[in-house]
């Protein structure tokens, strides 16, 4: 992955839960969830705010889908591998992603 992780980029507030709900998911502390969010990037601050994690994101790291969660970290959306995650997390709408962007994700 080049660049900085694209985790909840573009954000949308239905694919991003906060810390205290990702935890109970995964069945951790807070604690341990924001440590995640720092190694694993499977979430961010949001305009200084609190730590919000993606859903779509924590259901890959939970799965040891690494190949998935590279993919999503790196701005992929259209790929099968991605968007049976958002689909899983009932955020199909999600996937109708502008064209130019779908172009520009599948020529990399």
């Amino acid at each position: 992955m080049t660049g900085s992780p694209q985790v909840l980029i573009p954000y949308d507030r239905r694919e991003a839960i906060a810390l205290r709900q990702a935890a109970q998911v995964a069945g951790r502390s807070e604690s341990t969830l924001r440590s995640w969010c720092q190694t694993h990037y499977i979430g961010r601050r949001v305009a200084g705010g609190p730590w919000m994690v993606s859903r779509v994101a924590l259901a890959m790291f939970l799965d040891d889908d690494a190949r998935a969660l590279r993919a999503y970290l790196a701005g992929d959306r259209v790929s099968e591998l991605v968007k049976t995650y958002f689909r899983r997390a009932g955020l199909c709408h999600m996937q109708q992603i502008p064209q130019q962007q779908q172009n520009s994700q599948q020529a990399q």
